[in-house]
């Protein structure tokens, strides 16, 4: 066939660019690292668990940390129904393995094995799963096939999908038999699942909404202060949050938290490694980092804290009056809207967003406002601190749009447990 042949090349080339790369990005070089010896590492971490639990096998695959974040609700839910289950996880990107690879939740934690028709097939016969969950996308040719040929069942939670993905092109067909090896699909939206059902039967797709609402619940429903912050801001009237930024954001940013010291900024990096995070100490001379906080005996007299650590960003939404959600500048839009929605909190972020359902939900709902320049955004975070109920009053609508809109892991549970994927003896 020749689209597999041309995915071979693909994936030839891939590999090849990624290892020509790793001279000159520590990123690229954990991702082909941590396949390197990857086999080893599983084969290892396979045999002590199953010494341990000796339930069901439940596999859950995440391109990286977001996915994560989405799928992990549904991990806490059959942990909890199937106490004895044994838990996988997999990552393809390192920013999602290196943050979470010593994650409680999951007991064997590691990098996908790069896409192939013998190391797909010699991975699901390690692994040995009774369920399969494929997080939102990240779609594997051979992998994928090796796991419908095994008749194990294959969920895809939280799935997205737009008319321009190559599924509903002519030119397609490799996609589309792609999509024929999962089970069923748990769509988030009304308009993704009827695009998917010109492909796929009907009979096999729910909508369920995304489990992030989920995921950020749970944070809510679990969140724990940060003594040296509160210590920070305290005394502060206003402080703005952002998270998840991008240089492109950080500068609409500058001129506003030079103008108004008395503000107080967190602010988030998307990038944390060093050459980010000293780029954004040049554009805010007056921050300080986390990790020098840490280690001040007084509290600085600066306005801004820069966060150079990954994990803490989703508590840290509580401390804002206002939150800035980064990535609407770029190409792949803007990161998480929920994460400071789920506070009761307003958000703002910049205008590149169509890809997310939930940011465009939440827009239309009234709990956040878009931005395009340094001028709009100076101008808007005037108007919410001269108009203190336009702020609660959006905040309201955010905290309420995430409420309403929670419960997809448990329509997955749901179908889990009336298909029996998991059996419900004492094993599990």
């Amino acid at each position: 066939m020749p689209a597999i042949f041309l995915y071979r090349v693909f994936l030839w080339l891939y590999r090849a660019v990624a290892f020509c790369l790793m001279p000159f990005s520590p990123k690229i070089t954990k991702w082909v690292k941590g396949r390197r010896y990857g086999w080893k590492q599983w084969s290892a971490l396979l045999t002590a668990a199953r010494q341990l639990h000796t339930g069901p096998v439940i596999w859950m695959h995440a391109s990286s940390l977001g996915e994560f974040e989405q799928g992990s609700p549904l991990l806490s839910a059959i942990h909890q129904q199937y106490p004895k289950a044994l838990l996988v996880v997999t990552f393809f990107s390192p920013s999602g393995y290196e943050v979470k690879k010593h994650y409680s939740g999951a007991h064997c934690i590691g990098y996908l094995p790069f896409d192939g028709p013998v190391a797909a097939k010699r991975f699901v016969a390690m692994v040995q799963p009774d369920l399969v969950l494929w997080v939102k996308y990240d779609y594997w040719y051979f992998t994928l096939n090796a796991i419908h040929d095994q008749k194990v069942p294959l969920l895809l939670v939280s799935a997205m999908y737009r008319s321009n993905q190559p599924f509903f092109k002519w030119y397609g067909g490799m996609h589309r038999k792609m999509l024929g090896y999962f089970t069923h699909f748990f769509v988030q939206t009304t308009e993704a699942a009827v695009l998917l059902s010109t492909v796929v039967s009907k009979e096999k797709m729910t909508t369920s909404g995304d489990t992030r609402f989920d995921a950020v619940v749970a944070v809510l429903q679990h969140w724990h202060g940060n003594p040296l912050i509160e210590q920070w801001i305290a005394d502060t009237q206003w402080v703005i949050v952002a998270g998840s930024t991008w240089p492109s954001d950080e500068e609409k940013m500058v001129h506003y938290s030079k103008t108004y010291p008395q503000v107080k900024w967190i602010i988030a990096p998307h990038n944390i490694d060093e050459t980010d995070i000293a780029d954004s100490k040049v554009l805010f001379p007056n921050a300080i980092c986390y990790s020098q906080l840490t280690k001040s005996k007084a509290t600085p007299d600066k306005n801004v804290l820069i966060i150079d650590n990954v994990g803490m960003l989703k508590y840290l939404y509580k401390y804002g009056q206002i939150c800035y959600i980064g990535g609407g500048f770029t190409g792949d839009g803007v990161h998480n809207v929920l994460e400071a929605a789920v506070y009761s909190k307003p958000v703002i972020h910049g205008p590149e967003y169509s890809k997310y359902a939930e940011a465009i939900a939440l827009e239309e709902n009234g709990g956040s406002q878009i931005i395009e320049t340094a001028l709009e955004l100076e101008a808007l975070l005037q108007k919410w601190i001269a108009e203190p109920e336009t702020l609660s009053r959006m905040g309201h609508t955010a905290g309420q749009f995430v409420q309403q809109y929670s419960g997809a892991t448990q329509k997955v549970m749901n179908y889990i447990q009336a298909n029996r994927l998991l059996t419900n003896d004492t094993n599990c």
